[in-house]
This record gives structure tokens, sequence and C-alpha cells, in this order.
């Protein structure tokens, strides 16, 4: 009994030692868990700081740039001023410090913590470029040129040899095969990738219109009918008028005729021709004046839109075999050579009186 009781006695002075020396610790304590929490706090105010740029900045981040090298990146173009606290943030929240590289595009209102949290997703900064119906190679060529964050492998390249980077078979000049559009791309895709897409697009569009084309039309390959598109986009702005184009134009080929279309002329000039055509100019030989050659030129002269195709796979049923601008925007369509002369007349009129104004 007198055991228990010492036993007792003894464990209550244990108790009462731990209990005064784990006071002690955490008074000691203290201090260093009040500097962590305001550490914390301050870690994480500074990852909500606003970056110090004042307007969209496209910051590029080069493959194998180590923590201390983005920090002096970051500060070298001015994205941050402060960063006492960066590695530190790295450390507290590692998902941020697994940054890739690639170029990006940061924005004023960004904190530190969004910007970083950018470059660990991988999402690079999406370029634009647009190539818009009607323009040829070389208007698609001097775009690629000026293009910022592109790598460029066309310069000096010809014609054929574009054909031969992408590829073509059956055709030797890639004029018109490239679909028009607006195409993005990330920094360092090349302007032969790029071209090599809008190529692929029309390749597959073309396939298509070609596979329900109307029967009987005089076209002997897809690249035929992507020529007469290109015609008809030179001919015409307006939708509603580019069945009524091609039919013309159908209406000439069938009955032997030759299509004697301006913009071929002014395409097969080539850089010398200004847009005015002149009688020399009609009476030039080249591959591509229909008012000398029989038929269709040997390749498109433009890029044609996809109304375009549609009108040239798809032509009106009319009588007509001439047309001529009517000065307002559209044409008038004839049957015969006097009415077309009379049509060309009322225009000619009409532009003499607008100009005396």
């Amino acid at each position: 009994m007198a055991t228990q009781l010492n036993s007792k006695k003894l464990n209550s002075k244990n108790d009462s030692r731990v209990k005064k020396i784990s006071g002690i610790i955490i008074v000691a304590l203290m201090p260093c868990v009040g500097l962590l929490c305001w550490s914390w706090q301050e870690i994480e105010r500074f990852a909500r700081t606003p970056l110090a740029i004042e307007q969209e900045t496209i910051f590029t981040l080069p493959a194998g740039t180590s923590r201390a090298g983005l920090e002096a990146l970051l500060r070298k173009n001015n994205v941050i001023t402060d960063s006492t606290l960066f590695q530190w943030l790295l450390r507290i929240d590692p998902r941020l410090a697994k940054f890739k590289a690639g170029t990006y595009r940061l924005m004023p209102a960004m904190q530190l913590r969004e910007m970083l949290s950018l470059l660990s997703s991988g999402k690079e900064a999406q370029f634009s470029i647009r190539f818009v119906e009607g323009t040829t190679l070389r208007d698609w060529l001097h775009i690629l040129q000026r293009a910022q964050y592109m790598q460029h492998q066309l310069t000096d390249k010809s014609a054929q040899d574009i054909a031969q980077l992408l590829g073509m078979k059956n055709n030797t000049h890639p004029e018109g095969w490239f679909w028009p559009d607006t195409w993005q791309y990330t920094a360092g895709t090349s302007d032969l990738a790029l071209l090599k897409r809008a190529h692929q697009r029309m390749e597959k569009v073309v396939a298509e219109i070609w596979r329900k084309r109307d029967a009987a039309l005089p076209y002997k390959t897809p690249n035929e009918l992507l020529t007469m598109a290109s015609i008809i986009e030179k001919e015409t702005a307006l939708e509603h008028e580019r069945a009524k184009i091609a039919s013309v134009f159908i209406n000439r080929l069938r009955l032997g005729m030759r299509l004697q279309t301006d913009p071929t002329v002014i395409y097969g000039a080539g850089e010398k021709q200004t847009g005015t055509i002149s009688r020399k100019d009609l009476a030039t030989p080249t591959a591509y004046n229909t008012y000398i050659i029989d038929g269709l030129p040997p390749t498109p002269i433009a890029t044609p839109g996809y109304a375009s195709l549609i009108a040239a796979a798809h032509p009106a049923s009319t009588p007509w075999l001439y047309f001529v601008t009517d000065g307002q925007g559209g044409h008038n369509f004839t049957t015969n050579l006097a009415a077309h002369n009379k049509a060309v007349a009322v225009y000619r009129r009409r532009i003499t009186a607008r100009n005396e104004k």
C-alpha cells in the first residue's frame, strides 16, 4: 500500500515537471512561431504583388533556365522590381518552380503568382496572321516575312522551291493552294510550317468540292477548278454575282471562246503591272494572258475564298457570254457583243460624268 502511494506521488511529480518543461518550450518557441507566421504572410503578400509592367509584354523564357536565371530575366525585363522573396516563394510552392521554356504574354494586371502559374502551365502566347481572299503567294510571303516571332525558312525561295517543300506532286507552282483565314501560331513556328497548314486545309476543301461538283463541267483536274475560282475571286467582290460570273466563263469555255479576263493579264505581267491595263498589255503574250491563250491559264492567279470555289463548282445556268462593271460595284451581263458594247458605253459615260463633277 505504501509502495502504491509512493508511486502515485512520483508520477504526480513527473507530470508537473513535464508540464513545466512544456510550458517553458512553448514560451521559448512563441517568437519563432510568430516569425514563421509573419514570414509566410510576407511571402503570400509578395506572391500577390502585381507585375511592374504597364502594358502587355511578350516574355521569352529560354530552355534550361534555372530558378536564379528566371529571377534575373524578370528583373532585366522590368517585369518585377523586388525579388527579395522570389526564391522563398518557389520553395514554399514547388508547383510554381516547374516553369517551362517558351514565349508568354504577360498582362499589367497579372500578379506574380499568376505569372509563375502561366510559366508552369506552358500555355505560350498565340500570335495571329491574316491571309485574305484574292491575295497571291507573293503577298503571303511578304506578310510572313514581317511576322513577329516567326522562324523564316522561305526567304529567297522560288515558287517552285516552295511547291517542292510542300510536297506538291501534281503542281510545280503553289499559287492559290492556300486556305485564306486567320492563322494562329506560337513563337518559333516556321513560315513553312504555317504555309503547310494552309495548304493542307485548301487541299482538303478543294477535294471535297471537286467530289460534289456539277456534272459535265469543262475541268479536267481540281487545279483547273481552283484556277477558275481564283479568276472569279478577282472579278467580283459580290457573293451573289459569283455564280453568274462563273456561268459566263463556263459558257465561253464550252464554246471555245477565249476568257478575255483582265485579272489574268495583270497576274501574267508580274510585279511591273500597276493595275492599269493598256492595249499593249492585252497584246503582250504571257502564259496567263487570256486575250491570247485558249482556255484557262496554267495556275490559279490568287487565293480564292469558299464562295468562289462553290461558284466554280456550281455555276449558274445562263446564256451570258459577256459582263462589264456597272460602275456601282456590280456588273451588267449580256449575251452578245453588240449588247456588251452598249453596256461598255454606258459605263464609260457614267465614269466621265462622275469625273466632271
